[in-house]
């Protein structure tokens, strides 16, 4: 009898992902497992099928080499065995790590526990993601215990192989067909206990210290930029390796500039008379030179004039953003006497060569009007 498609026998697609394909595993798994299912011969041997399936799809070059050739990729000793016992331990913990919440034992037994990773949250201002800094930082976290060496015995003394699981850090016990695995209850999975402990660490073998670590900020960092300080993290359990400490970068507001990527945007207030006739002013950048800005005649409110160059850097390259000045005519205010009297003059000499905007909308408003009067008289 010719074997089924694998993915035909998961119920999943060829372009699931690995994440797809592992819950459509456990789910047939935990329906056709033979001590669920005890007697049946067609449940066991759909089980066999699906643990086959498995085996070959959740590894990549397994799964690249059966979606090109089908079976055929494995017969005759390509690729090796992958028959129901080839990598059935795994593949069985793995059953149990997801149905039955049992966890896999692997790797346990020699009692060291990795310590946790450490997040520390640090803000910097923007002139510091620009020019890049080194920062002293003081963090308290769990240190190797120097009484014992990590070991958690009183000096002198050692931690023992466990009895009852003999050091593996489990226990077995057959259950039918299968040879089910459980952590062990006296070392908890460690494989090794303590008789006399550490007065120091209390058997733990780490003890909670403020450290003091340099932390390089690289130029053009952004908010939520990650930096991983390896092996800065907690200190493992019993000599076990330490965890990783992760700097979580946010950048502060700026009062003048506003960040987008590697550009830098500012608005600048200029007067009327300025916008009108034209002029210049300047503008500080954030490398610190000064830069000046030509305004044209006629210039209007949010017209922007673009800086090449003098943005942010971008992080681990090159380039460089740019800067945009964007500018906002000010309305003048508290006149006196003899300045109402001019703009009152200007007014009168205005026409619509100077504010064509202004005159084009007016003239679209009216047109508009004008169209609703005679629509409601020929409705009357």
């Amino acid at each position: 009898m010719s074997k089924r498609d694998y993915y035909e026998v998961l119920g999943v697609t060829r372009s699931c992902s690995e994440i797809e394909l592992k819950a459509a595993f456990r789910k047939l798994a935990m329906q056709h497992h033979p001590d669920r299912n005890p007697g049946d011969k067609d449940c066991e041997h759909r089980f066999k099928e699906i643990n086959e399936a498995y085996d070959v799809l959740k590894d990549g070059d397994k799964r690249a080499a059966y979606d090109r050739f089908g079976h055929a990729a494995f017969e005759h000793g390509a690729m090796g065995a992958h028959g129901f016992g080839a990598d059935f331990g795994s593949t069985f913990a793995d059953i149990f790590e997801g149905i039955f919440g049992m966890g896999s034992a692997r790797g346990r037994g020699s009692g060291r526990e990795r310590g946790s990773d450490l997040r520390y949250n640090m803000e910097i201002s923007l002139d510091e993601a620009f020019t890049g800094k080194t920062a002293q930082i003081r963090i308290p976290t769990s240190v190797t215990c120097e009484a014992c060496s990590g070991s958690g015995a009183k000096a002198g003394t050692k931690p023992k192989s466990c009895a009852t699981c003999g050091g593996a850090g489990k226990i077995r016990h057959a259950q039918g067909f299968f040879t089910l695995e459980r952590t062990c209850p006296t070392c908890h999975g460690r494989g090794q206990v303590i008789d006399d402990p550490c007065k120091v660490c209390s058997g733990g073998g780490r003890v909670t210290r403020e450290r003091t670590l340099s932390v390089n900020i690289p130029t053009g960092v952004e908010d939520g930029t990650r930096i991983r300080l390896a092996g800065e993290g907690e200190a493992g359990l019993r000599g076990g390796p330490a965890g990783d400490l992760y700097i979580f970068l946010e950048v502060a507001p700026h009062e003048f500039f506003q960040r987008d990527a590697a550009d830098l945007h500012c608005r600048v207030p200029i007067s009327m008379t300025s916008a009108a006739l034209g002029g210049e002013f300047e503008v500080p950048a954030i490398d610190g030179s000064k830069v000046r800005v030509k305004v044209p005649a006629g210039t209007q409110t949010g017209r922007r004039f673009r800086l090449t160059g003098k943005g942010m850097p971008v992080l681990r390259a090159k380039q460089t953003g740019d800067m945009y000045v964007q500018v906002a005519v000010e309305t003048p205010q508290n006149l006196t006497k003899r300045q109402r009297e001019l703009l009152a003059e200007f007014e009168k000499l205005s026409s619509e060569a100077t504010q064509p905007e202004s005159a084009g909308f007016f003239s679209r408003v009216k047109e508009f009007l004008d169209g609703l009067g005679s629509r409601g008289s020929q409705s009357g």
